[in-house]
């Protein structure tokens, strides 16, 4: 009764087509928890349920096929993925009011008339890419969505939503998925065992390093910091944190991931320092080394956080890591 290839969830999933069935699902849905742990794929599964050939999401007929490219479709008869676009990933007013997605705009395509059997899903993909324009001409919609329409919000930053809509949407949480299940999916893709350790203390109980690119990077990152710790120059050892240049992706976002990792490390410097569980692993000798080093966690930590606040403003990223880099030294 539910998409096979769909790692993880299960009781929610459970939850969700119970409720759906007995009418009791809410209009409008925020799905939030952290990232690349399948929240996108859940909320399709719900719209791909309606459309297979058993009313089951089997993954095997030509109605569930139809939902299985990657990147997933656009436009499906019961189903619209509204995702963020351009060099500054956000989804703009246009793609809500206007044409530029679907003709009509989004909100006409919610009150069209379903398919027989079926509701209609609008998923907004990373919905804490709304600008200002397009989340405000929401608010209404997401209030009273139009009888048989789903509008499904789905983000790794709830907190970065306007309150507003917030308020409009029932919250469905998301949970990491277990370091087995993750592993197995990974296993799908082409891992090898061999990679398992240092996958599983990256990933978090996530998907969003499956791409061996994306690994690699990850990898670069948590040991430049580990270099600047122990005294390596930024300009030397900074390189793996800095931005592609040539990316798709805005600049400010590629700087998260690096962000994000340091408070990582961070917080598993100070469980070794108490005696506690260390998550990473593979780089534990090598964190028991430089932990003397590091100064009082609460320093860098609010330099990363305020750092992070800052992003949406898109700061220098050689000054903010020059700053960021400073508050791993002693303190003066």
């Amino acid at each position: 009764m539910f998409d096979p290839g769909l790692a993880g969830h299960l009781p929610l999933r459970e939850r969700l087509r119970g409720r759906l069935e007995k009418g009791a699902l809410p209009g409008s849905l925020l799905f939030a928890g952290p990232e690349g742990v399948g929240k996108r794929r859940v909320a399709m599964e719900l719209a791909q349920r309606e459309l297979c050939f058993r009313r089951s999401a089997c993954g095997q007929c030509e109605g569930c096929r139809a939902f299985q490219s990657d990147p997933p479709p656009l436009e499906l008869p019961n189903f619209l993925r509204v995702a963020p676009e351009g060099k500054a990933g956000l989804i703009r007013i246009g793609a809500i009011r206007d044409h530029d997605l679907v003709e009509g705009g989004v909100i006409a395509w919610a009150h069209r008339a379903p398919p027989p059997r079926c509701h209609r899903w609008i998923m907004v993909e990373d919905a804490h890419r709304l600008n200002g324009a397009s989340a405000n001409i929401l608010l209404k919609t997401l209030e009273e969505p139009p009888p048989g329409t789903h509008f499904v919000l789905v983000t790794h930053r709830p907190e970065a939503l306007l309150a507003t809509i917030r308020s409009r949407c029932e919250r469905i949480s998301f949970a990491p998925l277990s370091a087995e299940e993750a592993w197995k999916v990974a296993l799908a893709a082409g891992w090898e065992e061999a990679d398992r350790e240092r996958w599983t203390a990256l990933s978090q109980g996530s998907l969003r390093l499956l791409d061996p690119a994306d690994f690699h990077r990850a990898v670069g990152q948590v040991e430049a910091w580990l270099d600047l710790v122990s005294g390596q120059p930024l300009a030397v050892a900074g390189a793996p944190l800095l931005p592609d240049k040539a990316a798709s992706q805005a600049q400010s976002e590629q700087l998260r991931q690096p962000l994000e990792l340091l408070l990582l490390l961070l917080r598993e410097s100070e469980s070794l320092r108490v005696g506690g569980e260390v998550l990473l692993g593979p780089w534990r000798a090598r964190l028991a080394e430089l932990a003397p080093r590091l100064p009082r966690p609460r320093r860098p930590q609010a330099v990363v956080a305020a750092a992070l606040r800052s992003l949406g403003r898109n700061p220098s990223a050689e000054g903010l890591l020059r700053e960021v880099a400073l508050s791993l030294g002693p303190e003066r």
